[in-house]
């Protein structure tokens, strides 16, 4: 089966993204050195199958099979595109408890760039890792701040 980008854009903008309440899990892993946030993310949802990451949804799980299709030769830029459709409407569509593993989370990351601002917009998201959402955030965002702005 062979897609084109607007045929897998239409897959994150349509397949199911949705989770139960308090079940929603993200992980924040581009511009890092190593995939340790989404091993620890797997890990808990191995632990704790009621709950998902994005990749865990049926949309996650074809965007997934898209990508790893060799005859399908989408740019990077493309790629991260689909993701990035997938993962507003995978927060949009979150509630309750969001359970976050994004240490060391790069400002360009779709976590930073999408997710952040969606889970902001987001009411029915109240709390990431049983803190509330917006000191989650600042507290993430003033450590992030002082991790990528120290002089070198």
């Amino acid at each position: 089966m062979s897609l084109n980008f607007n045929e897998a854009q239409e897959i994150a903008e349509t397949l199911d993204v949705s989770t139960k309440e308090n079940r929603a899990v993200v992980y924040s892993i581009s511009y890092l050195p190593t995939t340790q946030n989404r091993d620890e993310a797997y890990a808990f949802v191995k632990a704790n199958p009621d709950f998902k990451t994005l990749d865990h949804t049926p949309c996650g799980k074809k965007i997934w099979d898209i990508e790893s299709q060799s005859k399908i030769d989408f740019k990077a830029s493309e790629i991260k595109e689909i993701w990035k459709t997938a993962s507003y409407r995978f927060i949009a569509a979150a509630s309750g408890n969001l359970r976050a593993f994004v240490d060391g989370a790069d400002p360009r990351s779709v976590f930073c760039s999408v997710e952040i601002p969606q889970i902001l917009k987001n009411e029915k998201i109240r709390t990431i890792n049983g803190i509330d959402k917006e000191k989650f955030l600042s507290a993430f965002q003033n450590k992030q701040q002082k991790q990528f702005h120290q002089p070198k």
